[in-house]
């Protein structure tokens, strides 16, 4: 009974950490003149807390990952932050012909994902040299802190999408993204 405590109240030390490092991350920004920012549909959580899918993207992506149904990851960035963790941006697209069902094996095989919903929760980070594997950050409800409520994408329809992790240690930059059903890609971490 006590491991599972201490587990319990590990992961929701994980979860307030990274919420205080949002939150101070957010006070931290100042508007910048960028008033009009776009619409993202995809979020964290019931709340919609979360960082925009759209934040740090690149014109050219880290990595193109093809999974199944003709679906298609690119992955536009990978950035360190200050709080311990690591946010990886890009897109999903369904690059076929054919409406598709996002595949229920994205969002891993953790019960406790699995309770919230379609997401990209099975997502890890793996680094080879410093042999760890680090798997998708929950908040203190459990929820998966990447996209959730993943719809049908029509053909050629695509929607941004994040995920977070935990930080590898800052002198690892190259590590292998991987997520169930599709190719793995390395990556490398900026910031």
């Amino acid at each position: 009974m006590s491991i599972r405590f201490t587990a319990k109240a590990r992961r929701g030390m994980v979860a307030l950490t990274v919420a205080a490092g949002l939150a101070l991350g957010v006070a931290g920004c100042g508007s910048g003149g960028d008033d009009k920012k776009p619409d993202n549909a995809a979020s964290a959580s019931k709340g919609g807390s979360g960082p925009s899918a759209q934040e740090g993207q690149s014109d050219e992506p880290l990595a193109e990952l093809k999974g199944p149904n003709s679906l298609l990851l690119q992955i536009t960035s990978a950035k360190r932050d200050s709080g311990g963790f690591v946010t990886v941006n890009g897109t999903m697209k369904n690059d076929g012909a054919d409406n598709v069902v996002i595949p229920s094996n994205l969002s891993g095989n953790e019960t406790e994902i699995i309770k919230n919903g379609s997401s990209l929760g099975g997502a890890t980070l793996v680094d080879s040299k410093g042999k760890k594997r680090y798997y998708v950050l929950r908040d203190t409800e459990g929820r998966p802190l990447t996209t959730t409520g993943l719809p049908t994408l029509k053909a050629g329809e695509s929607i941004p999408v994040f995920m977070q992790f935990p930080s590898p240690p800052a002198s690892t930059s190259d590590v292998d993204f991987q997520l169930p059903g599709f190719a793995t890609a390395t990556i490398q971490i900026s910031g």
